[in-house]
């Protein structure tokens, strides 16, 4: 998928997920290419990423439409992609060498000045990193390709995390416990501090989702 692409596609989930776009909804792609200012070509693309993540699906007779999110179904992945992460934190407290543990640390240390600077872009990006660091610390191909596949599919979702208050510093005060842990070698301590921090994410989206359900109700 191209970078165009790409970008309409994360602006329509969040459209769709902040409820702009209800359930029901028919996008068309003359109107959203005139809107972006682009061809038929990258919208296309972004309506078949956005359905792959069951964003909108093909109704027939009606084209395009945006889906109802099934709350239990995402909810399942939510549980799933917690575990898995807090599994990731136990398997790199038990497996990380020393020199991956010394980059872990040294990337937690530089959110400290996103957070404190609300640089929303700058945190984000170091945010994919520390995960990124546990999940290679962990040093388990298999969990690293379920756990990308279930990241790339939330995407959309965690994208609501930015309605949190002081979300950054919330982040970077629960990525405190599991660095500790990590560096520590404490396998236990740092499952459950990476199964907190992602249930407390989880849980904002699926209070989220179901506020739009029940404002469109």
């Amino acid at each position: 998928m191209s970078t165009i692409s790409s970008k309409i596609s994360k602006q329509l989930a969040e459209q769709i997920i902040d409820g702009t776009y209800p359930p029901g909804t028919k996008l068309e792609e003359r109107s959203l290419a005139e809107k972006f200012n682009v061809s038929r070509t990258p919208i296309r693309e972004a309506l078949r990423e956005l359905g792959s993540r069951g964003l909108v699906e093909v109704m027939p007779r009606r084209g395009v439409v945006v889906a109802s999110i099934g709350v239990k179904e995402l909810a399942k992945l939510l549980e799933a992609d917690c575990e898995l992460e807090a599994l990731c934190a136990r398997r790199a407290a038990e497996c990380m060498t020393a020199m991956e543990k010394k980059e872990l640390e040294f990337i937690y240390e530089q959110s400290a000045e996103f957070a404190r600077n609300e640089d929303v872009a700058g945190y984000l990006n170091n945010n994919r990193q520390f995960h990124a660091q546990i999940l290679a610390g962990a040093h388990n191909e298999v969990l690293a390709s379920m756990v990308a596949d279930l990241r790339e599919r939330l995407a959309p979702f965690r994208q609501a995390q930015a309605h949190v208050n002081d979300r950054l510093s919330v982040s970077h005060d629960e990525h405190e416990p599991i660095v500790k842990a990590i560096l520590g070698g404490d396998c236990e301590a740092a499952y459950n501090a990476m199964r907190s921090h992602h249930a407390r994410l989880s849980n904002h989206v699926l209070r989220l989702i179901r506020s739009r359900q029940d404002e469109d109700a």
